[in-house]
């Protein structure tokens, strides 16, 4: 199997601001395996929160050699080849592996889902629709870029957890009634806080709210939990399988996102585990190209939640075809494998 990969910041339509920073740009590295004359793709996107680089990526990937393996179903193997390179470096491994299950798919002339023996859609008839995020803000701005996607969503997802929280919550409802589910990126400091934000929050049509509180807080997490009339995720607080062992009790669900975990084969593991274990599942993503948010797109049958509108808040796209969002829903690719190609002329290495 024959690696390539080339570096490819993300420009952003708009600037995007979280509690703790603001940007235009998301680095990116976009990957390619070729086996037997097929290519599947891969990327790794490097929100500024987790740590990677460009740089670390392509140096990660420099390490790997994937030509002693012959068979692009060999996941745990390879795997465990990429963990002996690296302790960590998760969007370079999310890169390679988004990349492998795009060349099963290929290989087996099939879509993932249908591959994995999945339902297209979410378990619901009614589908799994995805939230559009709509970042902090000015007031008019807030309200313009709510403006903008409110016809098109059946929810909207509003970054919080710095002073403000009430404005931007009231300059979303003088435009539309739609529900919110919020994100608050670990911005509420104590449990009480957290608490009478939600119950507020709660009044105003909201219906979800997103790691409340830092990371490492699992005792407040359970007590704001269990007070809580919304559902509580873990995000930053949830990156790999072995984390849901300790959040079990001290949340409603967990995030699944492909950069935090490694790729589709850990997180396949962790919307079965999640299930089993009662929780709920979400699907997140980075600022990604359609090509990492298709890849996720493809667990939607486990899934109540979905935060799937990456690939939407960027303006240089070098794919086509894959998840799209259609009167507010997801509905994912028939085509082959993640069910992108790269567009016109788009080449990488």
């Amino acid at each position: 199997m024959k690696l390539s990969y080339t570096a490819y910041p993300l420009q952003l339509k708009h600037t995007f601001t979280v509690a703790g920073f603001s940007r235009s740009e998301t680095p990116d590295v976009l990957l390619s395996v070729t086996h037997e004359g097929i290519t599947g793709y891969g990327e790794a996107s490097m929100p500024p929160y987790l740590g990677e680089s460009i740089q670390s990526v392509l140096a990660f990937l420099d390490k790997v050699d994937l030509s002693p393996f012959h068979d692009p179903f060999a996941m745990s193997d390879i795997h465990a080849y990429l963990d002996t390179l690296s302790p960590g470096d998760w969007a370079a491994k999310a890169a390679v592996d988004i990349a492998l299950h795009d060349l099963q798919g290929k290989t087996a002339g099939m879509p993932l889902w249908k591959l994995w023996g999945l339902s297209p859609l979410s378990l619901r008839r009614e589908g799994l629709p995805t939230t559009f995020t709509i970042g902090i803000d000015t007031p008019e701005n807030v309200r313009a870029k709510t403006l903008e996607v409110a016809g098109q969503y059946h929810r909207l997802k509003v970054k919080v957890g710095v002073p403000g929280d009430k404005e931007l919550i009231a300059s979303i409802r003088e435009v539309t009634d739609l529900p919110l589910t919020v994100d608050a990126n670990q911005g509420w400091k104590s449990k009480e806080e957290a608490l009478d934000e939600i119950c507020w929050l709660r009044d105003q049509g909201v219906i979800m709210v997103e790691q409340p509180l830092p990371k490492g807080s699992l005792d407040a997490l359970a007590w704001l939990t269990e007070r809580s009339p919304l559902p509580v995720i873990a995000d930053e607080s949830c990156q790999h399988l072995s984390d849901l062992k300790r959040l079990r009790g001290c949340v409603s669900g967990i995030n699944i996102k492909l950069m935090k975990c490694g790729g589709l084969w850990e997180a396949r593991q962790m919307a079965i585990a999640a299930r089993a274990f009662g929780m709920q599942v979400m699907l997140g993503c980075m600022t990604e190209t359609v090509c990492a948010v298709s890849a996720i797109a493809h667990l939607a049958s486990f899934a109540q939640w979905a935060d799937l509108d990456g690939h939407l808040l960027i303006d240089n796209h070098p794919f086509a075809g894959g998840m799209e969002v259609v009167e507010g829903n997801i509905r994912l690719p028939s085509a082959p494998g993640i069910g992108i190609e790269p567009v016109a002329g788009f080449r990488i290495g």
